[in-house]
């Protein structure tokens, strides 16, 4: 048996720069993993994959991302082995945050060790980039700047343990819908990445807090006010930084730590949607137990 942690992630930046072959959008974005995880068990089995939840909201058969990362594992290697996986669900589903990405990374990592299939950490990444586009960035984890699809990783300088506060609203966000709006419109909201990553190299949290930005945040809140009006508490309940991670709905407050962001979250009203609070940190997947694999 295996015990996995699969950590969520956060946008400082992400920016639209055109389209790719395929209708792919080219993305330019800094990610970064935060201390909020989902916990995930893998159990051997001779045959077969069957994956159970806690949550209602996740779906068990081949259109799961950890179903995918495991049929894409056996296609590749012949393997033909089984798992049994359950799935504790803690990161807000169709949130913005990775969660479902970070689930299938942790699949790869745990599935190659639990099936001794001895892929390297490029072979690995290759195969996550085919599973779907954040999922590259949850098998690296910290802090990184992601291009193209999001497969052209390029790993920085960790950031220190920021506070964070994360509010996810009781919002439906096709993130298809909102690319869509964003090709038809145009809103030519651009964050300024350049200066995001040089801040990062020097460590200044405050310039961190400063420079981020969302090209898909202008679409996201049109069609959804709810959102923006999120991000309008949090400031003022005083997070130093705001903005909206992914295609949304969460909205993030960056705080100078843990207790900052306590006590941003307690000034603000619950009924805003789903509150917590976390930190950076410098890992996506972690495995927490490992068992006799036999």
């Amino acid at each position: 048996m295996l015990e996995v942690l699969a950590r969520a992630k956060i946008n400082l930046t992400l920016d639209v720069k055109g389209l790719l072959p395929g209708g792919y959008h080219e993305l330019e974005t800094v990610m970064q993993s935060v201390d909020l995880c989902d916990r995930l068990v893998f159990t051997p089995r001779s045959r077969g994959l069957e994956i159970q939840t806690d949550s209602e909201l996740i779906p068990a058969g081949p259109e799961n991302l950890i179903y995918r990362a495991a049929e894409l594992l056996q296609e590749v290697t012949g393997c033909r082995r089984g798992a049994h996986i359950f799935l504790f669900k803690n990161i807000p589903v169709a949130a913005g945050l990775g969660g479902g990405s970070a689930d299938a990374a942790a699949a790869l990592v745990a599935l190659n060790e639990l099936w001794s299939l001895g892929l390297s950490r490029d072979e690995l990444l290759t195969l996550a980039s085919r599973v779907g586009a954040d999922v590259p960035f949850c098998l690296v984890g910290g802090t990184v700047l992601a291009r193209g699809k999001g497969e052209l990783i390029t790993p920085l300088k960790p950031l220190p343990p920021l506070g964070v506060v994360l509010v996810t609203p009781p919002l439906a966000v096709s993130t298809a819908q909102i690319y869509r709006e964003y090709d038809r419109l145009l809103p030519g909201v651009h964050p300024d990445t350049s200066a995001m990553v040089a801040a990062i190299e020097r460590g200044d949290a405050a310039a961190v807090a400063a420079f981020l930005g969302n090209a898909l945040e202008p679409v996201t809140t049109t069609l959804y006010p709810r959102v923006n009006a999120v991000k309008e508490a949090l400031q003022a309940a005083g997070a130093p930084g705001v903005v909206m991670s992914g295609s949304g709905p969460t909205v993030l407050g960056l705080c100078r730590d843990e207790e900052e962001a306590r006590r941003v979250a307690g000034r603000l009203d619950p009924g805003l949607g789903r509150i917590l609070c976390t930190r950076l940190c410098r890992q996506s997947i972690e495995l927490a137990v490992r068992e006799n694999k036999r």
